[in-house]
């Protein structure tokens, strides 16, 4: 039997490897189970919790749209919309607000993280962020929801506000409490100059990250810069726990080539790292040119991504707004 999927990206633009290996590329193998309904959420909402230009948003939105579709996403068969067009997100948000405990937002680890040492200066939607994206996710009775490390406490958080509501209102079942898909294979992509850091586009080099607009030189010049260890390739798993950029390099190529760690690990061992990066490269070039053409032709279609866009929302507006309804009558508005 098929899964309901529910995922969100937020709109930061400039994507990069980090994001297609450990989110994207796992949404296209899902969207392209025929058994699946897979709902892509460009969560604008979310966004504004840290201050975005207006214009630059904008793009954004569209940019994260087309690369969707670039990476193999059919807008046809899945619905891709933005949150902030449907008003049932925001309103269950509130709801929802009114049934999650301030002791459970206030175990939140990213939101400690993020507010940094002066957590008064923090907005309060930095902080209830996690209330709004279990909105997002129960209002689709989505059954999955693909995850990294960083959020299967939220997700936990969602199950629990699901659960509550359920109970509170004595609706057994109303909400659907969904189950994380968590990557098997490697789903965390780190620096490519510092292996202990995770991949990101607020990382000041450049050469940190390889984004998904790239051109082939920009890919190959990254991978040969890349920081390694002096010893050769390893020739066991093992020996990768105390080599962060051997185990972060091998794991891209690895997750790029559709193949476990440890084929890979045996393909190479003993060689030089020079060796393997050539090899690195051109599977990455092979990979993400086609992607990143695709987007770039993409974005030059503002009427196009903006009709994705609206045809996305009024399938998602139809699903959500039938719920919200439900919900109101069970909390008696």
């Amino acid at each position: 039997m098929g899964k309901k999927i529910f995922s969100g990206v937020q709109p930061t633009g400039n994507l990069h490897l980090g994001n297609y290996l450990g989110a994207i590329k796992n949404f296209v193998e899902l969207s392209n189970d025929q058994e699946n309904e897979c709902v892509f959420c460009v969560v604008d909402l979310h966004a504004i919790t840290v201050k975005q230009d207006p214009q630059v948003l904008r793009n954004n939105i569209r940019e994260t749209v087309a690369t969707f579709i670039a990476s193999g996403i059919d807008p046809k068969k899945n619905i891709i919309f933005n949150q902030s067009k449907v008003s049932a997100h925001s309103e269950a948000a509130w709801i929802f607000s009114c049934v999650a405990r301030m002791g459970w937002l206030n175990r939140m680890t990213q939101f400690k993280e993020k507010a940094g040492k002066d957590k008064e200066k923090a907005s309060i939607g930095l902080f209830s962020y996690p209330v709004l994206m279990a909105a997002d996710i129960l209002l689709y009775d989505a059954t999955h929801v693909p995850v990294g490390d960083d959020q299967k406490q939220h997700l936990e958080l969602c199950r629990d506000i699901g659960q509550k509501f359920n109970n509170d209102f004595e609706v057994e079942n109303f909400f659907k409490i969904p189950e994380p898909l968590i990557q098997k294979q490697f789903s965390r992509i780190m620096s490519l100059k510092d292996g202990t850091k995770k991949m990101s586009k607020s990382e000041l080099s450049d050469l940190s990250r390889i984004n998904l607009t790239d051109l082939k030189e920009d890919i190959v010049n990254k991978i040969k810069k890349a920081k390694t260890d002096t010893l050769p390739m390893p020739n066991t798993n093992e020996e990768l726990d105390n080599r962060p950029e051997a185990k972060n390099l091998i794991g891209i190529y690895s997750s790029v080539s559709n193949v476990n760690l440890d084929e890979t690990i045996a393909k190479f061992s003993g060689k030089n790292f020079s060796e393997f990066k050539e090899d690195l490269s051109q599977v990455l070039v092979d990979k993400i040119i086609p992607i990143s053409n695709e987007i770039k032709k993409l974005k030059k279609d503002n009427i196009f991504l903006d009709k994705i866009l609206k045809d996305g929302c009024d399938k998602a507006n139809e699903i959500a707004s039938k719920k919200m309804k439900k919900i109101h009558e069970i909390v008696g508005f």
